[in-house]
């Protein structure tokens, strides 16, 4: 049986996000090691996720831009070198400021060229099983924490953190740079000035008026509460396990476990999508979400970590695709590279929130209660405005009367 040449933009889009994230989202493994050999506070190190998120997010409009336009391999291609470059001179800086502009800002804004453009380019390449197809390339990020995450561990145990980061930087290019070279445009699409053929659901809207939309606003709304939720457990989960006496190789496979859970649960919940709709699917998954933010107030022991991060990692990766979906269906395929960019960029912010408020949670009282008592809060207002969801109407025609159309 021929295999559908989508399939293996899916597997490129995998690939690209497992090595591309794992990368970036490694800094919460170098986390303790940075900080005990350099004299740089947690929230100053920390401070550079959120720079990270940050610049991503900022990236990812322009990247998404881009790859409607000009193609998604030229700009994977380009953000995966500067990624490499970021990470070898973050490597070698011996300055706090420095390592947050190379590894948090370009790092970061390296980063935006991957998501967004992935998940846009395999939609239109995948028709009879799109939400699997968005669902994939979302848990390649998973596979990060799964894979480069033990990696920069056994690296910086046997070396050391900048012998580590420096490996990383020299992976990306080594794998990222020959892989993007399979991406090809979806059938029916042209670059370089051309648009996407035209389809019957396409609301027909610029980007403008979709960005002016209410349903851009919510969903926007939505992914932000949801990755300001889970963004600041994640980042400091290895070193709020090493607070609780776990060893350090074993408090980074907790955080791999989070990593596995969240590879089945982008995965389960876009198969679940597909049977009982996305708005139900995404609220079922924040609100476990919540719940799981709110078990880390009492969690102790090795065993309970590992359950948790099962649980955790289950949460927020069923949700992680769905917003993509949402994207798609609201405002179709010609300007998806574009809107979800700007999405993925309000959503950043949330990201962004996290690892520099469980810095300062730490700094300021030593212990990271706050920190899931923060997070459970915006876990929670993400179910309520998930709620709010809408489908919409055929063939977009309420999207058409929610704003001005041209004369």
């Amino acid at each position: 049986m021929k295999v559908s040449y989508g399939w293996i933009v899916v597997a490129v889009g995998m690939v690209v996000s497992c090595i591309g994230f794992g990368a970036m989202f490694s800094l919460a493994v170098f986390l303790e090691p940075i900080s005990t050999a350099t004299g740089w506070s947690r929230s100053g190190v920390s401070a550079a996720a959120t720079l990270n998120f940050l610049c991503m997010g900022v990236a990812s409009l322009g990247w998404g831009a881009l790859s409607d336009r000009y193609g998604t391999r030229i700009v994977v291609l380009a953000g995966a070198t500067l990624l490499g470059i970021g990470l070898v001179l973050a490597s070698q800086t011996t300055s706090l400021p420095a390592f947050q502009i190379l590894f948090g800002m370009i790092v970061g804004a390296a980063n935006g060229a991957f998501f967004a453009p992935l998940t846009a380019l395999a939609m239109a390449w995948i028709v009879r099983n799109r939400n699997l197809a968005a669902a994939l390339v979302s848990a390649g990020m998973g596979m990060g924490s799964m894979t480069v995450a033990p990696l920069t561990r056994w690296l910086i145990t046997d070396y050391d953190w900048r012998i580590a980061m420096l490996v990383l930087g020299g992976l990306v290019w080594c794998v990222i740079l020959p892989t993007a070279l399979l991406l090809r445009p979806a059938p029916g699409t042209v670059h370089a000035g051309g648009s996407i053929a035209a389809d019957p659901d396409d609301p027909g809207l610029t980007v403008g008026q979709a960005l002016r939309t209410p349903q851009f606003a919510i969903i926007a709304l939505t992914f932000f509460a949801c990755c300001a939720t889970h963004s600041g457990p994640i980042f400091h989960m290895v070193s709020y396990a090493m607070g609780c006496g776990i060893a350090a190789m074993a408090a980074t496979t907790v955080l791999s476990a989070a990593g596995l859970a969240g590879l089945g649960g982008r995965i389960g919940g876009g198969l679940i999508a597909d049977r009982i709709g996305t708005k139900p699917t995404i609220v079922f998954g924040l609100a476990l979400q919540a719940v799981a933010v709110s078990l880390y107030l009492v969690v102790d022991n090795l065993a309970s970590f590992y359950a948790l991060s099962i649980l955790f990692g289950t949460a927020y990766g069923s949700v992680m695709p769905l917003y993509a979906i949402l994207v798609r269906t609201y405002f179709g395929a010609r300007i998806m590279g574009t809107t979800f960019g700007a999405v993925s960029m309000v959503s950043s912010l949330g990201m962004a929130l996290g690892p520099w408020m469980g810095g300062w949670v730490f700094d300021t009282f030593g212990a990271y209660r706050w920190l899931y008592i923060g997070s459970l809060i915006f876990g929670v207002a993400a179910v309520g405005i998930a709620l709010t969801f809408r489908p919409p109407a055929a063939g977009g025609a309420g999207l058409r009367r929610a704003v001005p159309q041209a004369s």
